[in-house]
């Protein structure tokens, strides 16, 4: 799981002197972006107390530091309050076991509305499907078994299959760009759920098994996920562009209804086939 402490140096790394127009009189430097110092000045806090936020050492900071060092990093909303969500971490205990994830009836009856002719998933916090119709399952899942959604022990997972999974990378043509997308929104999922159990597990898990999971991780971005494109090169029609949209539902706001629609002509055909074919 991520820390205030190394988040923050994290996003240190990537703020550069000359980005935010700070004067450094050809001096030459050891980092790779902002020096522990410059940033406590920028800031308006002590280089030590900056030091021990940044060891993790300092306890809880206030929300005006945490809103001073956001503006000091140039942080933007997402990420200033996946800043704010851990720092509130220093108060929780450990790790617990969290309930099992069951999708709301209200959103399997949004789910059920779409037919089998929109595609649609209903992803939890860790991003284990809860649902999917039948067009969603055939087009991100074909080789994963439909009932695997209804089987609270064996749920496919999202995370798993995109970085263990050959057959769903090969699926994605932007992979690269999608894989970034992931871990940012895992982490900031992390930091709102400090204390669940498995999703520390699964990002231990997807950091020990997979080198590119590990590498995007240490990089410390976060994000939230909510549109997008998929390139797939789907291995029973061909070529499909979709455009992703996530909707958040308010009976159960940490789990999410991801819906797929054709960008193109070309991408609508295939999905009409796709669903025949699996209708």
């Amino acid at each position: 799981m991520d820390s205030l402490g190394a988040f923050l140096k994290s996003r240190r790394d990537q703020v550069t002197p000359d980005a935010i127009g700070l004067r450094t009189y050809g001096d030459r430097r050891r980092v790779p972006g902002l020096r522990r110092e410059e940033l406590a000045h920028l800031a308006g806090v002590s280089a030590g107390y900056y030091t021990r936020l940044e060891q993790d050492q300092a306890g809880s900071a206030s929300a005006q530091v945490l809103n001073a060092l956001a503006r000091a990093l140039e942080l933007d909303d997402v990420e200033t309050t996946h800043l704010h969500n851990l720092a509130r971490q220093a108060d929780r205990a450990g790790l617990v076991e969290p309930p099992v994830e069951h999708p709301h009836p209200r959103v399997l009856a949004l789910l059920a509305s779409l037919a089998d002719t929109t595609p649609a998933i209903v992803l939890g916090r860790r991003g284990d499907v809860l649902a999917w119709n039948r067009a969603g399952h055939a087009l991100l899942a074909e080789h994963v078994d439909f009932g695997a959604a209804s089987d609270v022990d064996h749920r496919p997972s999202v995370p798993r299959m995109f970085f263990l999974d050959p057959l769903t990378r090969d699926l994605h043509s932007n992979w690269q760009e999608l894989a970034r997308i992931h871990v940012a929104y895992l982490r900031l999922t992390a930091g709102r759920f400090p204390d669940d159990a498995r999703l520390a597990s699964l990002i231990g898990e997807l950091t020990m098994r997979s080198d590119q999971f590990a590498r995007l991780w240490a990089a410390g971005e976060v994000t939230d996920c909510t549109t997008g494109d998929m390139h797939l090169q789907h291995p029973t029609v061909g070529a499909v562009n979709v455009a992703y949209q996530v909707w958040l539902q308010p009976d159960s706001p940490d789990h999410r209804l991801e819906i797929y629609t054709p960008n193109d002509l070309a991408s609508a055909d295939a999905l009409r086939l796709l669903t025949r074919r699996h209708g």
